[in-house]
């Protein structure tokens, strides 16, 4: 492909409109992880952390065909991104002191990374498709997406902030992209095979199941210590 081409113009517009759909999920991700920092620390948080998630998904993007020929990935990858979106609902105790402060920052920035990482597993496949192979136009339209999600972080950060229900909404949608992740497992096709009622049902069971088993366990953490409600 030709630099600066019409189908080099075309493939870049394909990217970033691919990463503006992804940066919903990003935004989410990003924005549950810092609300439990100190104000001074979210914005660091949201920075680096968005920095180190398009790090990733641009090493994902070239190896995506390797990636996902690997048995039971998506599967995994499912699992985990469960039990993370349960954890981003369980309120952590702020410290003064700055080493755990720091602690926490980097945990953030852990959980960030490696959300992303699971949520780009197979979204990462449309950006490899669209990019024919020129890891130039993968970089420029990741780049070009990292102000649109830090912004969105920001956004969404606020409003949980304000509206606290919110951290339920983007959890289920943390539900949601797992559910899908797990139903795409190409080792359950033999036995698992949800179509129609039975695959809006188990989106549904995985969208509650992480909305009340993470509502369940911050209550019970916020009743052994009263400091984080």
């Amino acid at each position: 492909m030709e630099l600066f081409s019409p189908e080099f113009w075309s493939a870049l517009g394909a990217i970033i409109l691919i990463d503006l759909v992804l940066a919903g999920d990003n935004a989410i991700v990003i924005a549950l992880a810092a609300r439990n920092l100190p104000p001074d620390l979210q914005k660091k948080a949201i920075f680096w952390g968005t920095f180190g998630a398009i790090a990733v998904r641009s090493a994902m993007t070239m190896v995506v065909v390797w990636l996902l020929n690997i048995p039971g990935l998506m599967l995994a990858g499912g699992l985990a991104l469960l039990y993370i979106a349960v954890t981003l609902l369980i309120p952590e105790k702020q410290q003064e002191e700055g080493h755990s402060a720091n602690t926490n920052f980097w945990n953030a920035m852990k959980t960030i990374v490696v959300a992303d990482a699971l949520m780009g597993l197979d979204n990462v496949l449309g950006v490899a498709g669209a990019a024919q192979g020129n890891m130039m136009l993968v970089v420029l339209g990741l780049l070009i997406s990292i102000p649109i999600v830090i912004f969105g972080s920001s956004i969404v950060l606020k409003l949980i902030e304000r509206f606290p229900i919110i951290m339920y909404i983007g959890a289920g949608v943390l539900g949601l992209t797992a559910a899908i992740m797990i139903t795409k497992e190409p080792l359950l096709k033999g036995f698992l095979n949800l179509t129609g009622f039975w695959m809006y049902g188990f989106y549904a069971l995985c969208i509650a199941g992480v909305i009340g088993i993470g509502h369940y366990l911050a209550q019970r953490a916020v009743a052994k210590n009263p400091t984080l409600g």
